[in-house]
């Protein structure tokens, strides 16, 4: 069965959190303290694993209602399953009237009695409007039939039970089997008795009185077909598992104490941790012990060889932050767990207690999963898992996600306020928890909720767009976004028309400034992807590049100037404004600034290299601030109406130019170690 919906209500901070959709890894997103925790541990009150409880209402009824108001049938929970093909046979079986049923619900209450509903069961085609019109029709020949017994106890019995069964007819208990089963009681206490007076119905009205008998048995027989169903249900309800904290594992075992207390039936939780440590590396801490009397160190040393192999693989698959090596070493009576950091020189093996603490909490959480998933407690279970991955660093964290949703078979359900435990590319499993003062906990499957409840998924969103717009297997690093809006639209147009431009795969990613660059460019080489970096020509770019080379971010291959674009003498300053012609130039700050200057005609500096810092000094003197951001929008709205009229005069050559350089150095890069320098 597979859990679709759930609804919880009268849950400590939960008054009604709305219907919840769920589906195999469902995402409950929210901020601290807005009872994501109180909506796993009511799900998990339905079907725990040491058995369903009552709830208190001291503890867990909301704290802002009168106790009074809680009894023991105060509803908590409600939901509604999926059967499988093979679970509606096995449905049809115990109430052929189920036959197409695919959906069940169960809820449970206070008390903790739990009931089960099949909804898609169409309602039987009887009731006491049918039995009245049915009875309307025959009562006049069954009193017929009565008065033709002959005077005496017979006839007065028939009587009385004429009367019996006209009662039943116009009765209306709340139930209809009780309904069905006194109207049956009825109709056979009024057949015998005219049986008794040797008398009878005619044979039409004979026949419509055992129909509407049949008819009666119908929900009575839906009753015990029901009860047979609801105990299947109940018996075949996945367990709800839910884990807030990961066992840590000790890294240094003794065999004997655990074996002794294992004996004597007082075994301590950290006994059961190793049980779990045990059963995923295939190891027997019996035979282990065995051996160690027999003195065969070296099948005992095989065993926890092969052992650590298991587990090693494993780590490896999930464990993506570094290649760790897990050693199992038997000394004496004892048991170490060592764990080693391997790069290309050497291996450091420290015992696992010694290591990080997202380390431990990562080999506890894989070591808990896998014991208990894979034919443990928790084979046929939903995992509700309350902010799994808080102590991993963020990749950390995207690798645990995508073992939940990959590689755990178990429907989970997760609560988490982490942007890198936010699914992006399955933005429909998410659901927003969100508190409100009077309305209590809320969840809902729209990005509902104020910004702090929204925060995670807002900085996951954005995390994935920039890296979907800016990063990419070829990367051209760029100053700014100025330089990236004339680079990309120049370059589009080119290509749009079949002049030599960049290559349509290369990514133009800006830094942010000629500080960040190095920042932006260790990023992206730590992910093995192919960097060039184009800079504006000056002291504070040549500084850039230098720091770039001497700390072997980059290969100086692989860094370009602007003035690489320039057709013979290179200035000595330029930023990738000065590619334009100036007169283009002239014509965007007169249009983007024209309020501001109301006839006013900036003078410019020509001693200044550059063309922009001629302008924010003919600015400031004039008492304005110029922003470069301005011009380069009407640029793009103009190289969107008429591409030619901007990029007259030197423009367009100066820009192939440098495009040529560029696809050069990048088919260079490209033949290279994704190594710098190596």
């Amino acid at each position: 069965m597979q859990l679709r919906s759930f609804q919880i209500s009268n849950y400590r901070s939960v008054n009604l959190s709305g219907d919840v959709k769920t589906v195999k890894t469902t995402a409950l997103v929210g901020r601290n303290e807005s009872g994501k925790s109180n909506v796993l541990r009511a799900l998990h009150s339905l079907n725990p694993a040491d058995g369903v409880k009552p709830l208190s209402p001291i503890k867990d009824f909301p704290r802002h209602r009168r106790l009074q108001e809680c009894i023991d049938t105060t509803p908590v929970l409600d939901t509604t399953w999926e059967l499988s093909p093979a679970e509606t046979t096995e449905v049809s079986v115990l109430w052929p009237r189920a036959a197409h049923a695919k959906q069940i619900v169960v809820r449970r209450d206070y008390k903790g009695t739990r009931t089960v509903e099949l909804p898609e069961i169409p309602e039987q085609s009887f009731g006491p409007e049918i039995a009245y019109n049915v009875w309307t029709v025959i009562q006049p020949e069954a009193a017929a039939a009565v008065g033709a017994i002959a005077e005496g106890p017979q006839r007065t019995t028939a009587e009385a039970q004429l009367e019996k069964l006209t009662a039943a007819v116009v009765a209306k208990p709340p139930l209809l089997v009780d309904y069905s089963n006194a109207l049956r009681t009825a109709i056979n206490n009024f057949e015998a008795a005219l049986a008794a007076g040797e008398s009878k119905l005619p044979e039409v009205r004979g026949q419509a009185l055992k129909a509407l008998n049949l008819q009666a048995a119908g929900p009575a027989d839906d009753a015990a077909a029901m009860a047979k169903v609801s105990e299947w249900v109940l018996k075949k309800l996945p367990i709800l598992v839910y884990l807030d904290e990961y066992p840590q594992f000790d890294g240094h075992q003794d065999l004997t104490a655990y074996l002794t207390r294992k004996a004597s039936g007082q075994r301590i939780k950290a006994d059961f941790n190793f049980e779990k440590l045990c059963k995923v590396a295939g190891l027997d801490p019996q035979q282990l012990n065995d051996l160690l009397q027999r003195n065969d160190h070296e099948t005992r040393a095989q065993l926890a060889n092969r052992a650590g192999a298991v587990v090693t693989g494993e780590l490896r698959r999930l464990w993506k932050d570094r290649a760790l090596k897990v050693r199992f070493s038997p000394d004496a009576q004892h048991l170490d767990t060592l764990v080693a950091e391997q790069n290309d020189a050497y291996d450091v093996e420290v015992n696992l207690d010694e290591r990080s603490r997202g380390l431990r909490w990562f080999f506890s959480f894989y070591i808990t999963f896998a014991a208990d998933t894979k034919g443990g407690s928790a084979a046929n279970a939903i995992l509700l898992l309350d902010e799994p991955g808080l102590y991993l660093h963020a990749t950390s964290q995207g690798d645990l996600l995508r073992y939940l949703r990959n590689d755990v078979t178990n429907q989970c359900i997760y609560s988490t306020h982490s942007p890198f435990m936010v699914p992006v590319e399955d933005l429909a499993s998410i659901r927003t928890v969100q508190i409100d003062p009077e309305a209590g906990t809320t969840v809902s499957d729209t990005p509902a909720g104020d910004a702090r409840t929204l925060f995670p998924l807002q900085a996951a969103l954005g995390f994935d767009l920039a890296q979907s717009l800016f990063v990419g297997p070829r990367n051209l690093v760029v100053e700014g976004v100025t330089d990236y809006w004339y680079l990309g639209a120049i370059a589009e147009h080119l290509r749009g028309i079949g002049q030599a431009s960049l290559p349509q795969d290369l990514v133009i990613t800006p830094a942010g400034g000629a500080q960040k660059i190095g920042y932006m460019v260790a990023l992206l080489s730590s992910q093995r992807l192919k960097v060039l970096v184009l800079l504006d020509r000056g002291t504070q770019a040549e500084r850039t590049a230098e720091d770039l080379i001497k700390t072997k971010l980059i290969r100086d291959s692989s860094v370009l100037w602007v003035t690489d674009g320039f057709v013979g003498t290179e200035p000595t300053e330029a930023d990738v404004e000065d590619l334009l012609d100036p007169a283009v130039y002239e014509q965007l700050v007169e249009t983007t600034y024209a309020r501001e200057l109301a006839g006013s005609t900036p003078k410019l500096n020509y001693k200044i290299p550059r063309i922009v810092s001629r302008y924010e000094e003919a600015f400031a003197a004039l008492g304005l601030e110029f922003h470069k951001t301005r011009p380069a929008r009407e640029f793009l709205e103009r190289m969107a109406m008429d591409p030619t009229a901007v990029l007259s005069g030197a423009t367009q050559p100066r820009f192939q130019k440098l495009f040529t350089e560029i696809s050069r150095r990048l088919e260079r890069l490209m033949s290279q170690s994704a190594e710098p320098f190596r």
